[in-house]
């Protein structure tokens, strides 16, 4: 019954069918319970983002983005707020504190619970519980089903859970008390989980601020630490070798090409297959041709602007955090496409920078704050930049035999750094799977927690925490 994760709590001496078939066999004493027996949904609704009037009022208003945004089974306040007018010109319902909030619209299944009354958008429905149903269990359970729910969500432009399949979703459902013990337990076991994966992020965030010191001080100072200093001009760059020169990337590449937009398939291309790349091809800062999309037949015809070898492909177009964002093509990509969002660099003579090292200066903390400034839109979540804005940033420029000797440095250096990032996100995700089997192993019936008691010393020293937070949730 339990995995290798569980295995050292037992399960329930006795099970039955649950006539649902995901959910399996549920303890004795439990029931299959469909939701609209013991919660009300509500559905959400939103007035006119037109009206001045009907914003910036007193009364809190979630949207799925505000949903899931932390391992904790809280939710924030929304980022909004709408007025009293607002409010009533939609027909929206004001929904009780301790109600779970759920995504009805793709992705579905992201949640939260409400920590004081508020009113949600229509891709939201709140689940209000009725009597006998722990609002922390509700939640519990549904943030390891959403795949379940996913499987409800119908229509042709996007999926959305409708009220009814949602209140006929069924639930494995303890009495009252063995559901406060479960979440209990739940609470206990995540927060120790929850920590260890913060600690994990704390170190990622640690080496990614490595990976930009290392990376900005060799491609400005260089690897001869008694090489005499001059000023660069610009600020952001400070000293920089004296024998070192400072141009503008107008002098060292000639254009920034790109493909056209294609119909294509999500589906990545096959080795003889025509593909257009996708703009996360450079998301990590390392070329990934398989980031791509198999060209339709009759668009073959239409594209341009092959991938070219040694070539650096940037990010024209993008959210804030990644306008700009570029990395250098190491091998051949046959068969494979830039769209119109991306640009490749050609140079005025080849021999003269290594892409290499250009690509790594890239990364440069400064050379992106150069971008930000730079980039523009209608916008605030997609921003682009102006090849001539682009190509007006200064960049250092050694003689190409020491951009190859920072070149092989970095490689080294940074490489040790990425086999640590990859190991500790390892870790990450191995924790997070544990949450959730943990999570569905105990609101499922896999595990008996009935007996579970919260350690002695740790129960003393939270009780104070633990009461306020079902005062927050009463």
């Amino acid at each position: 019954m339990a995995s290798a994760g569980q295995a050292k709590y037992r399960p329930y001496p006795a099970y039955k069918p649950s006539g649902v078939d995901w959910l399996g066999d549920i303890p004795e004493g439990w029931e299959a319970v469909p939701i609209k027996r013991i919660a009300k949904i509500e559905n959400g609704a939103t007035p006119k983002s037109g009206e001045t009037a009907f914003w910036d009022g007193l009364i809190p208003w979630v949207t799925p983005a505000d949903l899931g945004k932390s391992p904790s089974p809280y939710l924030a306040r929304g980022k909004r707020n709408i007025s009293e007018k607002g409010f009533a010109s939609c027909g929206a319902s004001l929904v009780p504190k301790g109600s779970v909030i759920l995504s009805s619209r793709a992705p579905i299944g992201a949640l939260g619970v409400s920590q004081c009354s508020l009113s949600t958008n229509q891709g939201c429905k709140s689940l209000i519980p009725l009597a006998n149903l722990s609002t922390k269990y509700l939640y519990y359970f549904l943030s390891t089903n959403s795949e379940a729910l996913n499987m409800l969500g119908r229509g042709s432009t996007f999926l959305e859970l409708s009220s009814s399949d949602l209140g006929a979703f069924k639930i494995g459902l303890p009495q009252l008390s063995e559901q406060t013990k479960i979440a209990a337990f739940l609470d206990h076991e995540t927060a120790k989980i929850d920590g260890l994966i913060a600690k994990q992020q704390r170190l990622i965030a640690l080496l990614e601020e490595k990976r930009q010191a290392v990376i900005s001080h060799a491609v400005t100072q260089g690897l001869d630490k008694s090489a005499p200093l001059r000023p660069s001009g610009i600020d952001w760059l400070g000293d920089v070798p004296a024998h070192w020169e400072v141009k503008r990337l107008k002098y060292l590449i000639s254009d920034l090409e790109s493909g056209v937009s294609v119909n294509a398939s999500d589906q990545s291309a096959n080795k003889n297959e025509i593909a257009v790349l996708k703009t996360s091809c450079v998301y990590t800062r390392s070329f990934r041709a398989d980031e791509n999309k198999t060209v339709v037949p009759e668009e073959i015809r239409r594209v341009k602007c092959p991938v070219r070898k040694n070539a650096i492909i940037i990010s024209r177009m993008n959210t804030p955090e990644l306008v700009g964002a570029s990395a250098v093509v190491l091998d051949d990509s046959p068969n494979v496409f830039l769209p119109d969002r991306l640009w490749q660099t050609v140079y005025f003579d080849d021999k003269l920078q290594s892409s290499a090292f250009l690509a790594y200066f890239m990364m440069h903390r400064g050379f992106r704050s150069e971008i930000s400034l730079a980039a523009e839109g209608a916008s605030s979540s997609m921003q682009n930049i102006a090849k001539g804005d682009y190509l007006f940033i200064p960049v250092t420029l050694p003689p190409l035999n020491e951009q190859l000797q920072v070149v092989d440095w970095l490689v080294k250096k940074v490489g040790i750094i990425s086999d640590l990032e990859r190991n500790t996100q390892s870790a990450v995700d191995l924790l997070k799977e544990r949450r959730t089997a943990l999570i569905s192993a105990a609101v499922t019936g896999k595990i008996d927690l009935r007996d579970w008691q919260l350690p002695e010393g740790i129960a003393r020293n939270s009780k104070q925490g633990i009461d306020q937070n079902e005062e927050a949730l009463a």
